[in-house]
């Protein structure tokens, strides 16, 4: 299978590494351009100390791949849609494993429905400082066709993850399964953000309860456009963060301490429009959307 990459950070090199060792430079292509092209060609990427150098093509060199797997932000996809141009054929696959539930949407639109595959990854521990990648829990890969079926793409692409060692699960419900990841974003990544907090601090009963808060919000929105989300998704979630590594952060955490423009327009902002169009009140994400803007103002 040929393979292109673009996003080559905190999640894109984790899961591109072990897509490398698997396949082999030949059959893996990361896109880049401009200066950071010339860093990753300079001195690669260093992930737990080791340095991985991937087979790095600018956007007009890229080839027709079968699957294209988008790792970056949200606040570049309009940007990577261009870029991935060449590497998309009739047959190819995109799977976009960025946060929140608006990626695909916006793929679809582009490169149509046909081609677009939903996805995520979870219980990823990844930090990224400079191009120094420190990875305690390599996460799992969700994903699936918009209609659940076990399609021979879906299988295809699930028998790579599998040899290429990268878990990878595909629900019976992508949609529901994203929406619970969704919740995830909107609530812990939001709150470690403004509260500076390590996944260590997810024990704290404070913390969890204002996760619980944010969260219920996001289920009302859910549940009135037909996704099923529950009380017991939300625990799932604090306990599955609380059981991550005790230094790890939250992307969003990462984004603040670098005084980086963040993904909160595509977490709580997403609920508040929602919720707006819905006639649903959510005050919590409100304020929290407004609070992570007076931060980000201050960069």
């Amino acid at each position: 299978m040929k393979v292109t990459m673009i996003g080559m950070g905190a999640v894109g090199a984790v899961v591109g590494k072990r897509l490398n060792e698997f396949l082999g430079k030949e059959n893996l292509e990361c896109i880049a351009d401009g200066s950071r092209l010339e860093r990753y060609r300079n001195s690669g990427i260093l992930i737990n100390g080791e340095r991985i150098d991937f087979n790095y093509v600018t956007p007009q060199e890229a080839q027709i791949a079968d699957l294209v797997i988008i790792a970056t932000k949200n606040l570049q996809l309009k940007e990577v849609l261009v870029q991935i141009e060449k590497s998309v054929g009739p047959n190819t696959a995109i799977l976009s494993l960025l946060n929140g539930i608006q990626s695909e949407r916006e793929i679809a639109e582009k490169y149509g429905a046909e081609k677009t595959l939903y996805g995520y990854i979870v219980s990823l521990s990844s930090t990224n400082e400079g191009g120094m990648i420190t990875c305690g829990h390599e996460g799992t890969i969700y994903f699936g066709e918009n209609d659940n079926s076990k399609s021979e793409r879906i299988l295809e692409i699930k028998k790579l993850f599998d040899d290429a060692k990268i878990s990878s699960v595909i629900p019976e419900d992508i949609h529901l399964s994203q929406w619970k990841k969704f919740l995830l974003n909107v609530s812990c990544n939001t709150i470690s953000a403004l509260c500076r907090q390590t996944y260590k601090g997810f024990r704290n009963e404070v913390t969890q309860n204002l996760v619980r808060q944010c969260a219920r919000e996001v289920v009302k929105i859910a549940n009135a456009k037909g996704i099923a989300l529950t009380e017991e998704m939300i625990e799932d979630n604090i306990r599955m963060t609380a059981a991550l590594n005790d230094d790890g952060k939250t992307s969003m955490f990462q984004d603040v301490e670098a005084k980086r423009k963040t993904e909160n327009n595509y977490f709580c902002g997403t609920i508040v429009r929602l919720g707006k169009e819905l006639g649903i009140e959510t005050p919590v994400c409100t304020l929290l959307q407004q609070l992570v803007e007076c931060v980000e103002a201050a960069f």
